[in-house]
């Protein structure tokens, strides 16, 4: 097949053949379902129906299949495709050649083109998620097929009614799904317009302001301070433009940019260009667009987020749970059937009764339980100022358990701030300065410029010295009464430093004034110019000690400048001063010649200072179970210093597992791992230093593949790969980039770290909720189940019909079991529900609750409905009432006890529930639709009393065998060791049930 350049054709048809197999393998599934499906409801239904029935399962399933490969070719041709890297070299053609190239003048485009442009841009073109597409997104759940298998058999065999409630509560949970999709998609777009970026452009000869979102490839941009890059550009003109990357390469400086061709093949080094997302450190510049949308180097990033979603566990966990209730639908069904075979009924009678024991006994509000669970968690983080891009988030972010940080911006502020100081000897934190350092710092704010009315300084440098000037009170005159500035030397990053002439006040108060210069920049340039230092002469080995003390600096992780001072007394200065009249120049003025014989004065060293809150939000994610990873490029030694700072390495607490804490290892020795040693090393990892966006990737592999889930943090687009490929993505709204936050599964939209501990805490609370919701929906059926088979056994046909069954799951599946899901976590449980999680919450924890709640489900009813056998004037009609009353009295009662018994929400919902219940029973015609009969006080006795007795059994139960079971089996008693022995039975059943599961489903796929 010949595509000729188009590589995205290419890329689409490969996409395309593994689309193509999907939906072979979805197609002959169906095909045997509708098989299946149509033998079953030749024989239900009656003889002249039965070959019509058949064929409508199976021309039904041909149809489904038919919608389904048209709809999986219409997602194909919507699917994102990454663009690939442009291959015009942009940064390598002189400026003329540039314009010449895009067809545009240094006097920007007219209006007109601009608009023609941006119409016929592809690359420009989003798209937005529509709620029908979000409707049928939601119905991608495992039960949604089982739940239509069922509603197809119902009507078969007549229940049309029970198909239609089956149909309507699964669709209304998709509708509920998508409803909250498409709002959480438009608030994030939302998020992003707010945060968005103004640019000023050059259209028809004049300057204007305009949205990121309508600059096109062409236009001509005026950059300044603070601006964000709209889109990716080619520098035209720059007046000491400095760009911070760091939100797409990780380089923590300032990179200096200018319209001259470079040759270079990464990205960090193309000086001549800039790049969407990036921020204007300093200067002014001009520049032309030659990339938008997704052509930009962050756009390509963006469109991978959205082609490799990740498929959130909720569907995982929903198919395990379906795995179960499945199967036992079934044999429960079949075990009605031969139960009246076996006391000779009819056999059409008997698959009817067991087929709507089957439908009734399918948990239809499970999905919707656990979406509504999700929305609601979803709902609270927004209020806490987290964005949920996609509900089913949610529960990835309750079973996380690895947590990587990127430093900068995330665990740290993002700024520079000034965090050390030395005298060339003595390097002290600013926290515990001597006198030696605050001269120092006096000196270094001398040396800075100041910013004219109305403005701030350009240079983050010169920010952090005048703000550690006001934190830790010194001021310029320090040491120097008098000071004012007369003249300077503005930075220019090929003079490398900034000087004031100042004018200090002799001490000695007898010969005048005298002139004070004073030199901030460079190490290498300051020190090359000083030939003093501490009042001696600055030799070759003392300047080299001096360099060496700044690379120790530096290694640290610390930006360094030197500090040098030079002092014109009266005398001096007058000679100045006559030899610039001699030369016509004005004696306050201060050129690059006057910039020597310095005394070097210390250096001051800058850092990014960690986030307040930092350390009390990682001790409680560590205490939480979760293991964090901190990513960055940093030194090792400021890595290590900042982690023990925030206690990451867990030396300080012990709590890391092991006897020396964490460690920390750099890329380069990840570099040195194949995937082996890496998996074998990485549980003790806690800091990765001098990490590149690649080593962020192969982290998170390396944790996933050991079984692990991952949650990624990070704002810059070079996070974003990692943050796509995490189980859960964070990103952070305020500071993050377009790509970041695309790959984003949660936004945080004001940056603080408490709301990610308040995402866990969230996620940890819906797994809570749904295991005591599981609890009450799924052992309620089970317990359904236990009692219909039971009495079915005794008298050969169930107690209870499918249109009652269903009504129980009507009145307890959804309201009641909605108001368990949704309520919001108890205030100050925060600390226990760190403890909750998909192992604790629904691993043995649910298993003893669907267990119990059976067990209490099962006994309430089949008292009830003994008793009510029992009564002299009792009629079946009667019995099956009262059996049905205390079923569902059973199943309220035990949620209200789930809810602790204080939650407003789940006993309103127990109330509304009951009442219903009351209706449905004692409104004739209504109950008799039902198959009930209305009842007499000793009935609703004898189905409250049972129902009471059932759920007081529940609740008291566990706490007497766990005191009184060693007493009635004793250890080393024959009672023990036939308990043993049923569990060695019920694990080897289990084992080989789920051994012919798949055998089955092996079988099916070919």
């Amino acid at each position: 097949m010949l595509v000729g350049e188009d590589l995205g054709t290419a890329a689409l048809l490969i996409e395309g053949v593994k689309v193509a197999r999907g939906v072979s393998s979805r197609s002959v599934n169906l095909a045997r379902a509708g098989t299946v499906l149509g033998t079953i409801m030749a024989t239900a239904g009656t003889a002249p129906r039965g070959p019509g029935l058949a064929g409508l399962a199976v021309n039904g399933a041909a149809a489904v299949s038919l919608g389904n490969g048209a709809w999986s070719a219409t997602e194909l041709g919507r699917r994102v495709v990454v663009p690939g890297v442009s291959r015009t070299p942009w940064h390598v053609m002189p400026t003329s050649t540039v314009l010449a190239r895009l067809d545009v003048t240094e006097g920007g485009l007219t209006s007109a083109e601009a608009h023609r442009r941006q119409r016929d841009d592809p690359a420009a073109a989003e798209t937005e998620t529509s709620l029908g597409r979000a409707f049928l997104d939601e119905l991608n759940n495992p039960l949604t097929p089982v739940l239509a298998g069922g509603a197809v058999l119902s009507a078969a065999i007549g229940a049309v009614v029970d198909a239609a409630i089956v149909v309507g509560v699964t669709a209304f949970s998709a509708l509920i799904g998508g409803v909250q999709r498409v709002a959480t998609d438009r608030a994030v777009a939302g998020l992003l317009e707010r945060s968005s970026i103004r640019a000023r452009v050059v259209r028809d000869g004049t300057s204007r302001g305009v949205g990121a979102d309508e600059v096109v490839v062409g236009d001509i941009i005026d950059l300044g301070p603070d601006d964000v890059v709209p889109a990716d550009c080619r520098v035209l003109e720059s007046d000491g433009l400095e760009i911070d990357e760091s939100s797409l390469t990780g380089e923590s400086l300032p990179v200096p940019k200018s319209p001259l061709p470079v040759i270079a093949r990464t990205v960090a080094d193309r000086r001549s260009m800039l790049y969407e997302g990036s921020t204007v450190a300093t200067g002014r510049g001009r520049a032309v667009v030659v990339a938008t949308g997704s052509s930009t180097e962050v756009g390509r990033s963006t469109a991978a987020a959205r082609a490799a979603a990740p498929v959130a566990g909720v569907d995982e966990r929903l198919a395990g749970l379906t795995s179960v209730t499945t199967p036992l639908a079934i044999a429960s069904a079949g075990a009605v059937v031969l139960a009246g075979a076996a006391r000779g009924l009819p056999f059409q009678q008997n698959l009817h009764s067991g087929v709507g024991l089957a439908v009734a006994s399918v948990p239809e509000g499970l999905p919707f339980v656990v979406s509504a669970a999700q929305l609601a968690s979803a709902r609270r983080l927004s209020a806490e100022g987290a964005l949920v891009r996609n509900p089913k988030t949610i529960e990835a972010v309750g079973r996380t358990d690895v947590l990587c940080f990127d430093k900068t911006g995330t665990l740290t502020e993002g700024r520079l701030a000034l965090s050390a100081i030395s005298d060339g000897v003595k390097l002290r934190p600013t926290d515990r300065l001597r006198k030696r350092q605050r001269r120092v710092l006096a000196a270094a704010l001398r040396a800075t410029p100041r910013p004219a009315p109305g403005e701030r300084l350009a240079h983050l440098t010169d920010r952090a010295v005048v703000y550690g000037g006001q934190q830790f009170d010194v001021d310029p005159a320090h040491k120097r009464p008098g000071w004012w500035p007369v003249a300077s030397l503005d930075f220019d990053p090929s003079r490398g430093y900034h000087a004031t002439l100042g004018e200090v006040d002799d001490p000695e108060e007898d010969g005048g004034p005298f002139r004070l210069i004073s030199v901030k920049g460079a190490p290498e340039v300051v020190i090359a110019r000083a030939t003093g230092w501490a009042g001696t002469p600055l030799d070759d080995e003392a300047r080299q000690r001096l360099l060496e003390h700044t690379e120790l600096l530096a290694g640290q992780g610390m930006r360094v400048l030197a500090v040098a001072e030079r002092v014109l007394t009266a005398e001096q200065h007058a000679a100045r001063a006559a030899e610039r009249d001699t030369d016509g120049a004005d004696d306050r003025t201060l050129d690059d010649g006057d910039v020597a014989d310095l005394d070097f004065t210390g250096f001051v060293g800058f850092t990014d200072p960690v986030r307040a809150g930092s350390q009390a939000t990682v001790r409680d994610l560590r205490d939480a179970g979760v293991q964090v990873v901190m990513i960055t490029g940093d030194h090792p030694s400021t890595a290590e210093a900042v982690a023990e700072e925030l206690d990451v390495l867990g030396r300080a607490s012990g709590a890391t597992g092991n006897d020396n804490g964490g460690i920390v290892v750099t890329g380069t020795e990840l570099d040195a791992l194949d995937d082996d040693a890496l998996d074998e090393l990485i549980p003790r990892v806690r800091v990765i230093a001098r990490g590149t966006p690649s080593h962020k990737v192969r982290a998170v592999q390396a944790f996933q593949r050991l079984g692990r889930t991952v949650a990624m943090t990070g704002d810059g687009a070079n996070d974003a790969p990692a943050i796509r490929l995490a189980d859960v993505g964070i990103a952070l709204g305020r500071r993050g980039t377009p790509a970041a936050r695309a790959a984003a599964d949660l936004v945080i939209t004001d940056d603080r770290l408490e709301t990610i501990l308040a995402a866990l805490v969230e996620g940890r609370a819906m797994w809570a909720s749904v295991r005591e919701a599981l609890g009450v929906l799924v052992g309620g059926n089970l317990g359904e189940i236990a009692f219909t088979v039971l009495g079915a056994s005794t008298t050969g046909t169930s107690p209870l019909n499918a249109r009652q069954l269903l009504l129980v799951n009507l009145l307890t599946d959804l309201v009641p079991s909605l108001a368990l899901a949704v309520r919001a976590p108890e205030p100050g449980s925060a600390a226990a529900l760190l403890a909750e999680g998909p192992d604790a919450s629904l691993g043995e924890a649910l298993n003893r609750e669907i267990g119990l709640r059976a067990m209490a489900t099962a006994g309430g009813a089949s008292l009830a409905w003994l008793a009510a056998q029992t009564t002299p004037y009792g009629s079946p009609a009667r019995s099956r009432t009262v059996a049905l009353t205390a079923l569902v009295g059973t199943q309220l009662g035990q949620t209200v006890v789930a809810g602790g018994g204080r939650s407003p929400l789940v006993i309103g919902a127990g109330v509304v529930s009951a009442g219903a219940l009351f209706a449905v029973v004692q409104t004739p015609g209504i109950s008799q639709f039902f198959g009930c009969t209305p009842l007499g006080p000793i009935a609703w006795a004898q189905a409250a009393g049972s129902a009471t007795v059932a759920t007081a059994a529940s609740v008291v139960g566990p706490g007497l065998v766990r005191r009184y079971g060693p007493v009635i089996v004793p250890e080393g008693s024959p009672q023990e060791a036939w308990l043993a022995r049923l569990e060695e039975v019920r694990d080897e059943a289990t084992r080989r049930y789920v051994e012919l599961q798949d055998r089955a489903a092996a079988a099916l796929n070919g």
